[in-house]
């Protein structure tokens, strides 16, 4: 086996292929042909070149340097992973940071080259570069993968088994979906309609996979008209039974490979929807002369964002089941550590272990942060046998964590006091608290954005001059990925982004959180499912439902600082945990429940 290669190496290979093609600036994101949030590993070009690990970056290579842009769930664990690489940070969204377009327009000269692999990068990304640097007729190069060509031992594509999820969890047929779909393509005027989106496949079929780590889905592409479905996907990874449940939904089954033999088939003047957003460079550029491109959102995104009712039901149900496995994670590590040895590592697997005990557990919703003391500052840390610490019988342990079972998907944040927390901590902890109660408790009208919202989880910090650094909210798919959009909750609103109104049905993450840069980490997250209220005069109000049943650490809040409302608030919650999770309780993790929830003083 060669020899392991450092970053500088890698990079110098790099810039080596680069030299030969004339190219003055290599980008490489952290996307695979799907525009994937989380990706396989065959896709990690930019963490094999860079050195880090995060879910989230853009590297962009020269031929004198390199640098890394990231948001700020990342600066932390970025600035260690990129030391002594050569690679500059990139602080996303940072006053006097530049976009990547806008970096590029001022760097690079006349007439130079721009290149990536342009099945990774969307045409909505390339339109932007193109906007930025026209002015110095830049040209761009995208046929070949140049990452590839550097990674001697890369991991081959993923083709693991598709199954089927039964419509008794998915509520419609695949039949039911297409049909939906298609008359959303009537109304918009398309003919046809590519989707990349691998989530969206999967919801759209009632079918899923194991292609990618966390997420089950399974490597595709998906053309669809009126008439006919094209799924290219790979044939090892369907079984003969699925392949002819599909075909008798219309869906005919192609090798994964032939998308772009696909795409050129189509007809001239047809009207192809594709949300060039999500769909890659490379794609886009198959698309035949004559062809009219439509770039809107893809219908698929919305439908699957209103939960059906029996996926809502299923939800509800998963949350009761990963609320005993969390309840029963908080008592074990309040009561052992100090006791025995635990580490952030291990503590992530005695949790993973209480999952795997409930009925119908598939796997994790994504890896675990269990962050102690001042890792908890690093907003998305995962702990390795190098920075793996020993919990002890003082500070705070934030444990941001999920699984998907049969039923649907969690992720759930509790930040737990391991004994003796400090004044500094405890207020933290309470004003953080205090946000996340208010905007659970949240009424409003239809047609209220979760941009809308938003400030009512920063309110109390903002008020202390205090914010955290990330979106308060995500949607959250059911058995799919567990961070799903259009709708969530954040206060930024860019040129790109639509304000999205809420509805029953939609489920997000309400996680606020705060951070002290080597001291510790705080981060309160249930997941809330959006319920209809009461019609009014002023129209039809809106309210959200937790659905995640866990007790807040009682331990570690600063009671005085809770309004009277608030303390009501968190007492009714804490009264429906109990109900609902002690009857699936050991005695004594039943009888520490209860003193957990009891309520706090009015």
């Amino acid at each position: 086996m060669e020899k392991e290669k450092t970053v500088t190496q890698r990079l110098e290979a790099l810039r080596g292929e680069m030299r030969r093609r004339n190219i003055a600036a290599y980008i490489v994101p952290t996307e695979d042909f799907h525009s994937s949030e989380y990706v396989g590993e065959y896709f990690k070009a930019r963490e094999y070149l860079s050195g880090f690990t995060g879910s989230a970056g853009t590297l962009l290579v020269e031929g004198d340097g390199a640098a890394l842009w990231t948001d700020g769930r990342y600066f932390l664990q970025a600035r260690e992973q990129l030391k002594g690489s050569g690679i500059t940070l990139m602080k996303s969204g940072q006053p006097d940071v530049p976009t990547l377009p806008d970096y590029l327009a001022e760097k690079l000269g006349e007439g130079e080259v721009i290149g990536f692999d342009g099945r990774c990068v969307t045409g909505a990304f390339v339109k932007r570069l193109q906007d930025k640097t026209r002015h110095k007729q830049i040209t761009f190069y995208g046929g070949e993968d140049l990452a590839g060509l550097v990674w001697p031992e890369r991991p081959s594509l993923p083709a693991r088994p598709v199954w089927e999820l039964s419509v008794e969890y998915a509520g419609l047929t695949r039949e039911e979906k297409l049909a939906k779909v298609r008359e959303q393509l009537e109304k918009k005027g398309a003919d046809a309609f590519l989707t990349t989106a691998l989530d969206e496949i999967a919801w759209l079929l009632n079918l899923r996979g194991d292609d990618v780590k966390n997420t089950p889905v399974f490597l595709s592409y998906l053309l669809l008209s009126q008439n006919s479905a094209a799924l290219c996907a790979q044939g090892s990874a369907v079984s003969e039974d699925i392949r002819l449940k599909l075909e008798q939904a219309g869906v005919i089954l192609y090798p994964y490979e032939d998308i772009e033999e696909r795409l050129a088939l189509l007809p001239a003047k047809t009207r192809l929807l594709a949300d060039h957003r999500r769909v890659s460079y490379r794609l886009l550029q198959a698309i035949p002369e004559g062809v009219e491109r439509l770039s809107e959102e893809s219908p698929i995104e919305r439908l699957k964002a209103v939960k059906t009712p029996q996926e809502r039901a299923g939800i509800q149900s998963a949350h009761v089941k990963d609320g005993v496995a969390v309840t029963r994670f908080m008592h074990w590590l309040k009561t052992h550590v100090g006791k025995e040895t635990i580490t952030e590592m291990s503590a992530a697997q005695k949790l993973e272990e209480f999952r795997a005990e409930m009925e119908g557990y598939l796997g994790p919703s994504f890896d675990p942060i269990v962050a102690y003391g001042p890792h908890g500052a690093v907003v998305h840390y995962e702990a390795t046998p190098e920075t793996d610490a020993v919990m002890r019988a003082e500070g705070l342990c934030l444990a941001d964590t999920g699984g998907h079972y049969k039923e649907g998907t969690t992720d759930v944040t509790r930040t737990i006091a391991l004994g003796r927390v400090t004044e500094e901590e405890k207020r933290a902890y309470t004003l953080v608290l205090k946000g996340h109660l208010r905007l659970g408790a949240a009424r409003f009208p239809e047609g209220v954005c979760g941009q809308n919202l938003d400030v009512l989880a920063r309110e109390p910090l903002w008020q202390e001059g205090l914010d955290y650094n990330h979106g308060t909210g995500h949607g959250v798919g059911c058995l799919l990925s567990v961070h799903e959009g259009p709708q969530s909750f954040r206060w930024r609103i860019t040129k790109d982004a639509s304000c999205v109104p809420l509805e029953e049905g939609m489920i997000l993450s309400n996680e606020p959180g705060f951070y002290l840069d080597g001291q510790f980490g705080v981060r309160h997250e249930n997941l809330e499912l959006v319920r209809k209220g009461e019609q009014t005069a002023w129209g039809q109000f809106l309210y959200l439902e937790p659905l995640t049943m866990a007790p807040f650490d009682r331990d570690a809040i600063e009671t005085a600082l809770l309004t009277e409302e608030e303390r009501k608030w968190l007492n009714d919650y804490h009264r429906e945990v109990y109900r609902t999770l002690a009857p699936h309780l050991a005695q004594e993790e039943q009888n520490w429940l209860r003193e957990a929830t009891a309520a706090e003083k009015v």
